[in-house]
């Protein structure tokens, strides 16, 4: 599990690239496949330094399986193809963690980057400032990147402040 230090690298590491798929999903729809492979190239690279050997081969193995279940769940259109895939990418920086609060966090953040979404629609300076982002016109389609990359981001925060109390 990426606790302390380890988790706070790893933070400093996928931000940026959860920063450019959110904001990539939310202005066009679509994660690129370079910020997936990117995130993923972080895991593989930073892995073994910052995990115990087991863990990091648990996270290779929850991208693999993570990766079969996204491949399924778009198939049948339950979810797109760039939301599953940056979901794969995530997965692995999940390892060792305790499930039930990686699943409050990802019902948290769905909730809310909704309602954030939602609200920053209505707001006109917001508005005109991104009045190209296909996000505001999809329909009832929400860009899922944001709330991927939000649970990434605080899930690696405070994993990197609190730690093991979570």
């Amino acid at each position: 599990m990426l606790v302390g230090t380890q988790a706070l690298i790893a933070l400093a590491l996928a931000t940026p690239i959860a920063i450019w798929a959110a904001w990539s999903d939310m202005a066009t729809m679509k994660i690129p496949n370079k910020a997936v492979l990117a995130l993923a190239a972080v895991f593989l690279a930073s892995g073994p330094f910052l995990l115990p050997w087991n863990a990091y081969l648990w996270g290779l193995g929850i991208l693999g399986i993570t990766l079969i279940i996204g491949f399924v769940l778009s198939s049948i259109g339950m979810v797109g193809a760039g939301d599953a895939k940056l979901a794969t990418a995530m997965a692995p920086f999940f390892v060792g963690g305790d499930v039930a609060v990686i699943m409050f966090l990802v019902a948290a953040c769905m909730i809310g980057a909704l309602i954030l979404h939602r609200i920053a629609k209505g707001i006109g300076p917001i508005r005109r400032a991104t009045e190209n982002w296909a996000s505001w016109s999809a329909g009832r389609y929400f860009p899922f990147g944001l709330a991927l990359s939000a649970m990434l981001v605080i899930y690696l925060a405070l994993m990197g402040t609190i730690g093991a109390a979570v």
